[in-house]
C-alpha cells in the first residue's frame, strides 16, 4: 500500500491514534511510578501492565504508518492526569480511554465509509482492545467503590 492509496483523513486518524496511544503510555508510566511510591505495588505492577499494552499498540501503529508509506510523528502528547488517590487516577484513566474508543470507533465508521476495509479492520483490532481495557479500569475502579466515568457503550462498529 502506498501513501497515494490512502484517504488523507485515514492518516489524519492514524497520526491522532499514536498520539493518543503514546499519551496513554505515558500516563500509565508515571501512575506506575507514582503509585509505587504510595506503597501500592499490586496497583504498580497493573498500571505498568497497561503501559506495556499501549505501548503495543504504538508499536502497531507504527508498522502500520510504515506500510502506508508516511513517517510515524505524535503531534501532541496530552499532559499526565494526576489525582491525590487511585480511584482518581483510575477516573482520569477512564476518560483516556473513552477517548481512545470514541476516536477508533469514528475512524473505523469513517474507513467503512469510504470502503477502505483494510484499514477499518485495523482501527476496529484496536478498538476492541481499548473497550476491553476500559471495561477493565471500570471494574478495577468499581471494586474501590469509585464510580465510574465511562459514558460509552462497549459496541462495535
Amino acid at each position: 500500500m502506498t501513501m497515494g492509496a490512502v484517504h488523507p483523513r485515514v492518516l489524519g486518524y492514524l497520526g491522532r491514534t499514536l498520539s493518543l496511544e503514546l499519551s496513554a503510555v505515558q500516563q500509565y508510566m508515571t501512575q506506575a511510578s507514582l503509585v509505587g511510591l504510595w506503597g501500592d505495588m499490586d496497583a504498580a505492577e497493573r498500571f505498568r501492565h497497561e503501559t506495556v499494552e499501549e505501548m503495543q499498540h504504538a508499536e502497531k501503529i507504527v508498522q502500520r504508518m510504515l506500510a502506508v508509506g508516511v513517517a510515524p510523528a505524535a503531534s501532541q502528547l496530552r499532559a499526565v492526569a494526576h489525582a491525590p488517590d487511585l480511584v482518581g487516577l483510575l477516573r482520569h484513566n477512564t476518560v483516556l480511554e473513552n477517548d481512545l474508543i470514541q476516536h477508533y470507533g469514528e475512524a473505523v465508521r469513517f474507513c467503512l465509509l469510504i470502503g477502505d476495509g483494510a484499514n477499518a479492520e485495523f482501527f476496529q483490532e484496536l478498538l476492541s482492545d481499548e473497550q476491553h481495557h476500559g471495561a477493565e479500569l471500570d471494574a478495577w475502579l468499581k471494586s474501590l467503590g469509585g464510580q465510574s466515568s465511562r459514558h460509552l457503550e462497549r459496541a462495535t462498529f
